[in-house]
């Protein structure tokens, strides 16, 4: 059995230890312990990022805020869809060595290099209240994104859904996905004034016994091209 090879680790703004791991070749992150990105995660991250920039392809210069950078998925899924010279990729990352960590031991991360990329610390209510009425989407997966204090997932926060509604232009979208159903979820997108819709992601296409990821889109009015 090949062993499981610890390849960097950083302590959090909150305490917390993010490390990279690699078994097999395949890599993935952890958080205090429990896994985040990753294989389990990556087709998810990367339809989410594909399916919630869609409706934004005709846009000359599209936005988007990411939270977290993982192990880049959402991004590699983004930039497939969205190939516009001038679009901006807003990346929070708290863990500031992250980048570092995937350029040195990741495959295919030129990505990362790419001057739509932009990467901040701030994944909370306050990082997003710095681009009022300007995002034409928000991503977000629960299983790999920054957590708020406590542990608290972003968008069980009214104060950062809020910030998130103020943040997208009419017709933007945030896009949250999850490998499991999040209780409440739809609700909370309607009370902060979010239309909801609800997508199913195959985690593992072709898979002998098939595994569903959920992926919840909330649009703020009608998108105008």
């Amino acid at each position: 059995m090949k062993p499981r090879v610890i390849l960097e680790q950083a302590t959090l703004p909150d305490g917390s230890v993010i490390v990279l791991h690699e078994h097999d070749g395949r890599h993935y992150l952890t958080v205090d312990g429990i896994q985040t990105a990753g294989p389990t995660t990556r087709v998810s991250e990367s339809e989410m990022g594909a399916l919630a920039s869609a409706p934004f392809r005709p846009a000359r210069q599209p936005k988007v805020w990411i939270a977290g950078l993982g192990t880049g998925s959402v991004l590699k899924g983004l930039r497939k869809t969205l190939l516009q010279k001038r679009a901006t990729f807003i990346v929070a990352e708290p863990c500031a060595e992250l980048p570092i960590w995937l350029r040195k031991h990741l495959p295919d991360t030129d990505f990362l290099d790419d001057d739509a990329v932009v990467i901040q610390q701030d994944a909370g209510p306050d990082g997003l209240l710095a681009f009022p009425n300007t995002l034409h989407a928000i991503l977000v997966h629960a299983d790999t994104a920054p957590v708020l204090q406590r542990s608290q997932l972003l968008f069980d926060n009214p104060r950062w859904l809020t910030a998130a509604y103020d943040a997208l232009q009419t017709g933007g979208l945030v896009a949250i996905a999850s490998a499991s159903p999040l209780p409440g979820i739809e609700k909370k997108l309607e009370r902060c004034g979010l239309t909801p819709m609800r997508h199913e992601i195959d985690a593992v296409p072709n898979a002998k016994r098939p595994k569903k990821h959920f992926l919840w889109l909330g649009q703020k009015g009608k998108y105008v091209s």
